[in-house]
């Protein structure tokens, strides 16, 4: 199955003087092409309406206000975003008179990169009001561990270092009541069955969208998303994996990687990262190749054949050796 992807059209007047665009551009990527569409544009007014056709929502900015408006019983724009339905199972609900909610489930959460990176960055999106009212995060991994264990963990290495507000330590402790845990092999249908269980004690009869973040190895990927994908899946709202880098060990294997993940999902269901694309000096790379006048009409590649980022840590490979062993 293919989905088309209809880009928004809009002038480029528009785009540049709406605030929208410069305190918000974040959320017009992607996957949310797929459910907005420009409407108009103006310095003091944006209008965004959903493309669904039995919901009827809408986004305006007035004065640097976002207003949503619309029937549905999404209130806030990060809701929308995260909480879109399938439109057989809007229509089935009788219009969306449901709450929804998002069911994150970090794979492998006993893992480094999850104990380092996916955890403090879900609590950085909480922390700024950025994750939709209702969702639950439960942490699965071979490990045995309980709820109590797992929140201890999580919470060595959360931090308000962006940001020390007073209500920081409130915000960790409502963070941490929602995180839980689940043991399983990544391989066993019968442990994700255990699983979904679990999830929709928590959903509580919403409607339910669910994520799986897969922090483990690349060589698993498949059994996990297999096992994921029937007997966890959301049957009332969307399932969607996030699979971390990396993705195979060079072109070849990412490739085969990506062909066998598509006999369980669908090519708009597989979100693809790289978190040290977010790192500060990478992200001013094209600053530093286009607006530096001396670098700009020389790099290109008849003079330059790669460019290379060396990151030092002052740790050991503590338990990642296996994969680097293998990487090309």
């Amino acid at each position: 199955m293919s989905s088309s992807l209809s880009r928004p059209s809009y002038s480029s007047s528009s785009r540049t003087s709406s605030p929208f665009f410069s305190n918000h551009s974040s959320l017009i990527n992607g996957d949310t092409r797929r459910s907005l569409s420009f409407l108009s544009a103006s310095p003091q007014e944006l209008c965004l309406r959903s493309q669904r056709k039995s919901v009827q929502s809408s986004v305006v900015l007035q004065d640097g206000a976002v207003v949503v408006t619309n029937s549905s019983p999404i209130e806030k724009l990060k809701d929308e975003l995260l909480s879109i339905p399938s439109q057989e199972v809007v229509a089935e609900l009788g219009g969306g008179e449901h709450e929804s909610t998002v069911s994150i489930t970090v794979v492998g959460a006993s893992g480094d990169l999850a104990k380092k990176k996916i955890f403090p960055a879900l609590f950085a999106l909480y922390y700024e009001g950025c994750l939709p009212e209702h969702f639950t995060i439960y942490g699965y991994a071979r490990s045995k561990m309980t709820d109590g264990q797992l929140r201890h963990m999580v919470s060595k290495t959360l931090t308000c270092r962006i940001d020390k507000r007073a209500n920081c330590s409130e915000k960790m402790e409502e963070f941490l009541k929602r995180c839980f845990y689940h043991t399983g092999q990544y391989d066993s249908q019968e442990h994700f069955v255990a699983l979904d269980k679990k999830l929709k004690e928590h959903e509580g009869g919403r409607l339910s969208n669910r994520l799986f973040y897969l922090s483990i190895p690349p060589n698993i990927f498949v059994d996990a998303v297999k096992c994921a994908s029937s007997s966890a899946s959301s049957l009332s709202g969307w399932t969607r994996v996030i699979v971390e880098k990396p993705f195979g060990r060079d072109s070849k294997t990412s490739a085969a990687l990506t062909n066998s993940l598509k006999h369980y999902l669908e090519e708009d269901q597989i979100f693809r990262i790289d978190h040290y694309l977010g790192k500060e000096l990478v992200e001013n790379l094209s600053v530093l190749r286009f607006s530096n006048l001396i670098f700009e009409p020389l790099w290109s590649r008849q003079y330059i054949q790669n460019v290379q980022f060396i990151f030092s840590e002052d740790f050991g490979t503590e338990g990642r050796g296996g994969y680097f062993d293998h990487t090309e």
